[in-house]
């Protein structure tokens, strides 16, 4: 009889709300096909979390390794782009949200389901992240939320409710003690917020970081990487002193945060604004993408002009505001990405870095594309050769010209003041 029931994909973790909720849709009528997506979650059983999905009453459970996906499609986009949110967060949760929501859709059009469910909150960003990329890629395929649906609150209204439902229906629970805040992780970030972090001015604890040493017990010792480009994109990192030399996309990101987690790279603690208008306080460790970002950033001061460089910093502004908000795959997100990849042409390279101690320091660049010209910047050469044709006496005029609208203003204001 399960082909007369509704078709649902529920995105589930294995943990207490996601079973949960599985075992609630079940109850509720529906033909429940659990989904999880592998990106790059650490020390995750996947095989025990089908096992779980299948017994607490899921009809079948699709595991979807999408590391290569998220790296390739998602995180390589955001290090292209220099994408930053409100100048500090690296998008490590809203970037894979449009990764994981694009399988979920595609589930659901193979397994012929109107409808998919996640276990979101309704006072976060996800919610809308999930739904947001559902409807872009699926418009006919409608969303369940349960913890914005007013029986399933009403229900459980706290952990010691769904603890309770979990045993009245013979759902295993893990027996280890619940830390007090919660935890999203994947291959390009781990955050940290909710319980204790949501005092703004409670620290976090050295034992919750899991990407990351502390740049207090980082080694003596620093490691330096050399990052290769091509159109904006890395494609090779080299660590000369141990003769490790990466070009698999996947591999080399791994590599990434290998080496600078070790080195203490990439933490931070910062106050954002959800886009459902409410602030919150997040701890995140980025080392890879914190890595990588600084590398790309530096390589494009050689090979970008600078007023592609100046308009590339907005597009970058709004790729990390569209990506965070839910609008991967908005029509002006596909504006942003096709100015973005025409900017990237020419940024291609390779930059050197030092690690230590929580510091990622360039130590040098080169480019068979530079625009970097020494003896055009040379304070010690006049001119620059003759296909530059720099005569330093021009800059007067240059400063003059320039200088019009200032004294204009200030004209006025000693009129005025």
């Amino acid at each position: 009889m399960s082909d007369t029931k509704p078709k649902v994909v529920l995105a589930y973790s294995g943990g207490l709300d996601t079973s949960v909720i599985l075992k609630w849709l079940c109850e509720k009528g529906y033909d429940v096909i659990a989904f999880c997506a592998n990106v790059g979650q650490f020390e995750e059983d996947f095989s025990a979390i089908k096992a779980k999905a299948l017994s607490v009453g899921a009809s079948k459970c699709v595991i979807s390794d999408l590391r290569k996906d998220f790296v390739d499609n998602y995180i390589f986009e955001a290090v292209k782009s220099n994408a930053i949110y409100e100048s500090r967060y690296l998008l490590g949760t809203s970037i894979a949200r449009p990764c994981i929501s694009q399988e979920m859709i595609r589930i659901a059009n193979e397994e012929g389901a109107q409808y998919i469910a996640h276990g979101a909150t309704g006072k976060g960003n996800d919610q809308v992240r999930f739904e947001m990329c559902a409807q872009a890629l699926s418009p006919k395929v409608r969303a369940i939320a349960p913890w914005r649906d007013p029986e399933f609150i009403e229900s459980f209204k706290g952990r010691k409710d769904l603890l309770a439902y979990c045993t009245k229906h013979g759902i295993p629970v893990d027996a280890k003690p619940k830390a007090n805040y919660s935890i999203d992780e994947n291959m390009y970030h781990t955050s940290y917020e909710s319980g204790q972090l949501e005092d703004a001015n409670c620290g976090p604890d050295e034992s919750m970081f899991k990407m990351t040493t502390s740049p207090k017990t980082a080694p003596e010792t620093p490691d330096v990487v050399e990052i290769e480009f091509k159109n904006g994109i890395p494609i090779k990192i080299t660590n000369a002193a141990d003769n490790t030399e990466i070009t698999d996309s996947l591999e080399l990101f791994l590599y990434c945060n290998k080496i600078a987690g070790k080195h203490g790279v990439g933490r931070i603690d910062i106050v954002e604004n959800r886009f459902v208008g409410i602030k919150s306080r997040g701890v995140y460790e980025t080392p890879g993408g914190t890595l990588l970002r600084e590398a790309h950033l530096d390589l494009e001061g050689i090979c970008m002009d600078r007023e592609v460089k100046r308009i590339t910093e907005g597009l970058a502004s709004e790729f990390a505001r569209l990506c965070y908000n839910g609008f991967w795959f908005a029509p002006e997100m596909d504006l942003i990405r096709n100015s973005i990849d025409f900017s990237q042409r020419d940024v291609e390279g390779t930059v050197r870095i030092e690690l230590y101690k929580g510091n990622v320091t360039i130590m040098g660049r080169s480019s068979p594309k530079a625009l970097y010209n020494a003896d055009l910047a040379s304070m010690d050469i006049e001119g620059g050769g003759d296909a530059f044709d720099y005569n330093p006496g021009d800059a007067q005029g240059f400063i003059r010209i320039n200088s019009v609208r200032l004294k204009t203003y200030a004209a006025l204001r000693a009129k005025f003041d």
